[in-house]
């Protein structure tokens, strides 16, 4: 069976078409309106091997904000969406990326249970026009709409370009891991019989 599904959402502030493949190759094509959210999602579906296409309009005149909260938000609902049960996952997934000299790691757990922990400092408040303070904004979305725990810690690092990059990394690649079916694995990883 196909680990996929898809979202239109529309609002006063933003209109989003998501789609993703969780076992896909890779593959994205994206039109977010946000240059380096564009550039760090392109990064999440080619590490996390996902196929993600995105067609997000918003109110860019203003500010980012909206935009790259509401694709989080879109993000994380199709991600829950598209696990299903989550019958034969992993569930637990982790990953330290270096890229140049920052080190960046996250641990997820799809849970059931939505938490961000994020231990990161960086050094600008922009790259380019992207606010830096709206990755936090992203991923506690994502993380509440896929209701999953994520832990996000930034080792070091000093290029704030490098640092939201390997995390971006990690985070693919961590969830790549905990999507992962294991056939070992007979109906959902927990005791409780329910995740």
């Amino acid at each position: 069976m196909a680990r996929t599904a898809e979202i239109s959402r529309r609002t006063n502030e933003t209109n989003i078409t998501l789609s993703l493949n969780i076992d896909g190759e890779g593959k994205s094509d994206l039109e977010t309106g946000v240059p380096f959210m564009t550039h760090m999602l392109d990064l999440f579906a080619k590490h996390g091997q996902f196929d993600l296409n995105i067609i997000a309009n918003g109110d860019t005149d203003v500010d980012d904000h909206h935009t790259t909260e509401d694709i989080g938000i879109c993000l994380g609902q199709v991600l829950k969406d598209a696990l299903g049960d989550k019958k034969g996952i992993k569930r637990y997934g982790n990953a330290f990326v270096p890229m140049d000299e920052a080190l960046a790691q996250v641990a997820v757990d799809l849970s059931n249970r939505p938490h961000l922990e994020m231990r990161a400092e960086f050094p600008s408040q922009k790259v380019g026009t992207f606010d830096t303070e709206l990755v936090h904004e992203f991923l506690w979305k994502l993380a509440l709409e896929a209701r999953m725990n994520l832990h996000v810690i930034v080792h070091y690092g000093q290029n704030t370009h490098h640092i939201i990059e390997a995390i971006f990394k990690a985070l693919a690649r961590a969830l790549d891991e905990a999507t992962t079916i294991d056939p070992r694995i007979k109906g959902v990883p927990s005791t409780k019989g329910l995740l």
